[in-house]
């Protein structure tokens, strides 16, 4: 095993990898009880309950895309990159899709599965992979830190640190309250880890939030350990049963199809960058096995729809393990593990609120924003693409559409200091591409 995921290439061993592995879960274990809330719509009251997706069949279906996707990023990308059904992503497929247009979730299903078949058949062809290596350098670094920024954003306002301002959008949170309190004990136990070099200090920092919740009345103990693991049937092979209804085959499904294509794809591709960057795995600007990560998540993707949920794709909290010392996929295996092991000890998840894991979102955001250093922010044709790609990710909610921001602005400032010989033609491409999704499909 050491020998297959050269650890010692990557200056790693089994310890690293299994603290690395379980941070990883538990900044993202939420996704577990997020993703059946989000996808049974479970906070619209008036919606018929013959719509809405069976909560346990969807809970067993994120656990096991998450594991199964895991897996496969493990074994075959050999990154420290977990996978499972995608934030955004969800949302969009319950509220926008499902509850928005009416459209039944079966065939919202069938459009994941769709989507994630181009994305095999797009990754083979080595599209993507070169799609990636021809992104310019400073943009990669400015992914990596707008991702910080998001992920950090993301923690704070998990917490109620960060809450909504109807005037000023945002604003700072009631800092007396309970949850805030313990995302802020949290942050600062884990930042005095941080700086005196203990490793694991992620990993540790979650662990004494969490019982120190349960000591404080702030999390309730669980009162069950083993619970029963519900059925997936009502889910699994729905998405199949809407290829034989001509309903499906609208311009409304090609524009679901398209959506779910776009987002997925840069999502993934700037969280493989910034992962990959986080954990010094980058080479000359390119990204070795980069085509085995994007097929892994393809893969995932159509095994997910299959299973009975939305888009499975990379998560950015994979950047947590890493920050706990996580470099090969082999930690990927064990957060796999952890998410098989999830389905018989789901009680026991209620611990994993959300100011546990904001600690872990802040300090990784806090690693990832590190990487501005390497931009020439005195090149103001470098400066502009890097900042809007950045800056835009927190405020719009959206990594894709920091990408997209990013990908516009670029190849203008270059053409107009006069280095067009210095843009991938690729990036023409997908200049025009941006603009006409902000037009028609945004």
């Amino acid at each position: 095993m050491q020998k297959y995921f050269e650890f010692e290439k990557h200056g790693t061993n089994y310890r690293r990898e299994i603290i690395g592995g379980f941070t990883t879960f538990l900044a993202m274990a939420y996704i577990l009880v997020v993703n059946p809330l989000t996808l049974s719509l479970a906070a619209v009251k008036d919606f018929p309950d013959a719509l809405r997706m069976d909560y346990g069949a969807v809970f067993v279906a994120t656990a096991l895309a998450a594991a199964i996707g895991s897996i496969i990023m493990g074994l075959i990308g050999k990154y420290p990159l977990a996978l499972a059904p995608g934030m955004g992503l969800n949302a969009f497929f319950a509220f926008s899709v499902v509850l928005g247009s009416g459209i039944p979730w079966q065939h919202a299903l069938g459009a994941v599965l769709i989507s994630g078949i181009f994305f095999f058949l797009l990754t083979l062809t080595g599209l993507r992979e070169k799609v990636i290596n021809a992104i310019p350098i400073e943009l990669k670094y400015a992914v990596g830190a707008g991702i910080g920024l998001f992920i950090t954003f993301v923690g704070l306002q998990s917490a109620q640190i960060i809450v909504n301002n109807d005037a000023t959008l945002v604003e700072l949170g009631d800092l007396t309250a309970g949850g805030p309190l313990l995302a802020i004990f949290g942050i600062v136990v884990t930042v005095i880890m941080m700086t005196r070099g203990i490793k694991g200090a992620v990993f540790y920092g979650m662990i004494l939030t969490a019982i120190v919740g349960v000591i404080f009345g702030e999390i309730k103990m669980p009162h069950q350990v083993v619970g029963h693991v519900p059925s997936i049937a009502p889910t699994f092979g729905a998405a199949f049963s809407s290829f034989g209804d001509s309903s499906f085959y609208t311009t409304a499904m090609l524009g679901v199809i398209l959506t779910f294509l776009f987002v997925d794809f840069f999502d993934n591709a700037g969280t493989l960058v910034a992962v990959a960057g986080q954990a010094g795995l980058m080479k000359d600007n390119k990204l070795p096995r980069a085509g085995r990560a994007l097929i892994s998540d393809s893969i995932a993707s159509s095994v997910g729809a299959v299973l009975g949920t939305s888009t499975t794709t990379s998560f950015v909290e994979s950047t947590a393990g890493v920050a706990a010392g996580a470099r090969t996929g082999f930690a990927s295996l064990v957060t796999a593990a952890l998410f098989i092991l999830s389905l018989f000890f789901f009680p026991l998840l209620s611990v994993i609120t959300a100011p546990v894991t904001t600690p872990a979102l802040v300090i990784v955001g806090v690693l990832m924003v590190s990487s501005l250093g390497k931009i020439d922010w005195k090149r103001f044709e470098i400066a502009v693409p890097a900042f809007l790609t950045m800056v835009t990710m927190p405020l719009t909610y959206s990594i894709a559409t920091g990408i997209a921001m990013g990908f516009i602005f670029y190849p203008i400032t270059m053409i107009v200091k006069g280095k067009t010989k210095e843009i991938h033609p690729i990036m023409y491409f997908f200049f025009v591409i941006f603009v006409l999704y902000f037009i028609f499909l945004k």
